[in-house]
This record gives structure tokens, sequence and C-alpha cells, in this order.
């Protein structure tokens, strides 16, 4: 029985042209075209996952069904107070098109510019897309699907250093972006891929932006450093619930992403009705993914996805998530993860925490097999407490050039291959089980003995889930678990 739900790998994210990573031509060998690697399907081991309208067997047509899902849930909002000689921002964030490859988010963006124009007349739309701290990042995306070209050159990336404008707010003053709000009306363009939840622990997620892709870097490193998980994320409801915004604020179109693939897509011009619904899908569905890999006792790790290293991805859960995967970041009783920023404060120069409160790195990963990930995001902390292996002195001399990771290789080493990084990973683990982090769509590529620990663990967790954590995680978020069914996700 086991045995039916072992399949081939699935082929991972290709790697992408990019200044934050090596030449996609040198990376040679994909961890999962390693022996003994399988692959599981998230819907086989939870039955309960919705259907997905991406992937599919034939994606070129599964992405055409993505932009009609959007096209249909736009046509559903009342447009009438666009007029055609107003102005439009449509407002984005990076990470959406890391996910699925990123051309789903991508019909997204397409979608809402149609569909505007459509139904308002309105031609003078642009899109304005925000990043992290790799600030040429979506520059680099907005011409690999073609923004730059379907928004008639009226597509643009921000930078957390662009210049900024006073937000009055409940709280004071705050600063936003002035390309966001350069305009008579912004539509927020987002999805409910949980990505950073030891972050914003999955509480008002779908504000998130305004206090991150779209503010100064003086405000949203409020939320990374001064206030730190769950007390920082009012910040960002503060921007959204203020005067400014709300007179500008027209709605806002989220791809409804599960951990398997694209879902839906949902719009609203009722931002906290949507967020009520991100909160749920996250907690439930991402919530399963999250506690089986709290199961795991042991693992190597393996990074190889076109992402810096906590962003790669594995069963839609990301590399920092699951460092911190010991303890369960949606309890909100738990004060702090593992990793954030905020957290790695509190460590000594001993890199010992300081707060008794601080729980360790993840000690079910045993060893860090870094195959392909991008630099452009401070990543010496992992380094630093899991061994790591670079694969590639071409890599590792990247790595040495960016002054956010100056000391990553001061804790990593190099190794001059996959297969010569996989067979030291094997003998100095004590185990065969790996866990790879590719973005593998629809489900996710590991080694066959973790596949055979996850399949047995699967239908426990479910259940602890739907009857346990799940009324707990909402509860704590003020979310009715009755809208489940209003959901109709079942």
């Amino acid at each position: 029985m086991m045995e039916n739900f072992l399949h081939a790998p699935i082929r991972p994210i290709e790697p992408k042209t990019s200044q934050y990573g090596i030449d996609p031509k040198l990376v040679k060998t994909r961890i999962s075209e390693m022996p003994g690697m399988v692959s599981i399907k998230l819907k086989e081991i939870f039955p309960d996952l919705p259907d997905t309208i991406f992937p599919s067997e034939n994606n070129e047509e599964a992405i055409k069904d993505v932009y009609k899902a959007a096209v249909d849930s736009l046509r559903q909002i009342d447009m009438s107070k666009i007029k055609p000689e107003h102005t439009v921002n449509i407002l984005a964030s990076h990470h959406g098109f890391t996910l699925y490859g990123g051309q789903p988010y991508a019909e997204l963006l397409k979608a809402i510019k149609d569909v505007v124009t459509e139904k308002t007349g309105c031609t003078n739309i642009r899109l304005r897309a925000g990043v992290g701290m790799r600030f040429r990042e979506t520059e680099e995306y907005i011409k690999r699907y073609g923004l730059d070209t379907y928004f008639n050159g009226k597509a643009i990336g921000m930078a957390p250093v662009d210049e900024g404008i006073p937000i009055e707010t409940e709280i004071g003053t705050l600063y936003g972006l002035k390309k966001v709000y350069d305009a008579t009306w912004i539509i927020h363009a987002h999805h409910t891929d949980v990505r950073e939840v030891h972050f914003h622990r999955q509480v008002d997620k779908a504000v998130k932006p305004f206090g991150m892709s779209y503010a100064r870097i003086e405000t949203r490193s409020t939320y990374h450093q001064n206030l730190g998980p769950r007390a920082a994320n009012f910040t960002a409801r503060a921007i959204f619930d203020s005067e400014f915004v709300q007179s500008k604020f027209a709605f806002a179109s989220f791809l409804n992403v599960g951990p398997h693939g694209i879902i839906g897509v949902d719009s609203d011009a009722d931002l906290y009705a949507l967020n009520d619904r991100a909160t749920f899908l996250g907690c439930q569905y991402y919530g399963k993914i999250m506690t089986l890999f709290g199961e795991i006792d042991e693992c190597i790790v393996a990074l190889d996805f076109p992402c810096p290293v906590p962003y790669v991805f594995s069963a839609g859960v990301i590399y920092g998530n699951f460092v911190s995967a010991n303890t369960d970041l949606y309890d909100m009783e738990t004060p702090l993860p593992a990793y954030t920023w905020y957290t790695e404060a509190f460590y000594n120069k001993h890199e010992k925490p300081m707060l008794d409160s601080i729980p360790p790195m993840n000690p079910a990963v045993k060893i860090c097999v870094h195959n392909y990930a991008w630099l452009g995001y401070p990543s010496a902390f992992f380094s630093r407490h899991i061994p790591t292996l670079v694969v590639g002195q071409t890599q590792s001399d990247l790595f040495d050039t960016d002054p956010l990771n100056q000391d990553y290789m001061t804790y990593a080493s190099v190794v001059k291959s996959t297969e010569a990084a996989m067979n030291f990973a094997y003998n100095a683990s004590g185990t065969d089980k790996v866990l790879i982090f590719d973005g593998a769509m629809a489900g996710m590529n590991v080694s066959k003995s973790l596949a055979e620990f996850l399949i047995e663990k699967a239908p426990q967790v479910s259940e602890k889930v739907d009857k346990i954590l799940l009324p707990k995680w909402l509860k704590q978020r003020g979310v009715d678990i009755s809208i489940l069914e209003r959901l109709k996700l079942k």
C-alpha cells in the first residue's frame, strides 16, 4: 500500500538568470536526480486538499485557467468609483513571482489591468512592484514575464529606500513609498501563500504588504527589528486603516494558494473579510504541512531553488519555516520562533540565546546541502547554527560578494559537486532522510526513507489539525471556523 504513494521525482523549478544567483548553466545536477529520491503528492497524503487549477497535466492550458479565474472573480467587484480619467496603481510584491514558477501571479496582474479597463474605461493603469532587500529583483520579474510590455511601459519596481510619503495613522506618522500612492486609486494584488509565517504568525497576513512592500525602510524595519513577531503586525493595519490610504483603496485581488498549487482567485473591496478567508486557508492547509514537517525526527535539508536561502520551497513551505518546525508557529501562545531577525538579536557573542523563551533551531536538521540558492538576504545565522555545504566555488565566491552575507561562507564549506556534497552529508549525518527544497509543484521531492515516514504520519497529523489545532489557531485570531462552509472548499 505504501508503494502506491511513491512516485518518480517531480521536475523542480528551473534555475533562473539573475544577478542574485549563479549562472543557471552552472547548476549541473539537481538533488532530485540523485539516487534514492522519490516524490509524494500532497493531495494523496492529505485528500481533503481542494483541487488545483494550476499546476495540472497541461500547464500551458492551466495558466489560461488562472487568468480566467481571475477575470471571473474581478468581474464581480464594483469598480464604479474608478473613472476613465483616473489613474490606477496595481500594487504587487516580489514574493508572488516565486510561486509555482511565477507565471500565475503575472496572470493575476494582467487580468486586473484588463478587467479594470473593461469595466471602467480607465487606461492609465500602472504596475508598482515592491521588493525586500534585493532592490532590483522586481525589475527582473517585470521583464521575465513581459509585464513591461503588457503595461505599456508603465511597470516599475520599487525599493524600500525610494522616496517616502508620510502617512498619518492612529499611532503617529508612518512612511509609505511615494510611488505606491501617486495614483487616484490603488489595487492590492497579493496571495494567500503563508511564506513568512515565522514572522507574521498568520495575523493580518492580507494586510502585511502595507507595512512591508509598500512601506519605507524606516517603517518596515519595525516589523523585523523593533517589535518582532506578533507585536509588529499592527503597523501594517495602522497604515491601511489611515484616512489617506482608505481614500485611495479600490479593492484587493488575491491568488488563493495552497501548498500544492493555485486553487482560485479571491477579490474583495473588504480587505478584512478577505483576510479572514486567507487566515483560514493558511491555517488549515499549510498548517497540515507545517505540522507534518514538525514530526520529522532527522533529515538532510537540500536547497535547490531560485530564491534566497530562507525562501526556498518544499511542499509550499519555506526553509525559514522548517528551521522553526520544532515549535508550533501557528500557536500564538508560543512567544518566539527559533528563527527571525528579532530572535537573532537575542543571541550573545557566543551564539547562545539570552532568553529562555527562544527555542533552538530545529534539531531535526542535521546538515544542509546548499546546491542552488540566491544571495540577497542575511543568511549567516543559518550556516552558523546548521552545518552547511555549498556546492561549487563560483557559488561560494558569489556569496562572498554580498554585503548581507559576508560571514555565510565563514561557517559553511565548499564542496566541488552535488554528488560529493550528498555523500558527505550521508556520512556525516548518519541519516538517509532527505527533504529537498526545490519548488516541486503539487508534491515534494524527498528520499524514499523520508517519504515512507511522512506517509505514515500524515493521517494522524490531518486528524490532529482538524480536531485540535485548527479550532485553537482560528480562535486565537478571531476567525469563526464556520467560514469553512462559506468558502465551500469541502
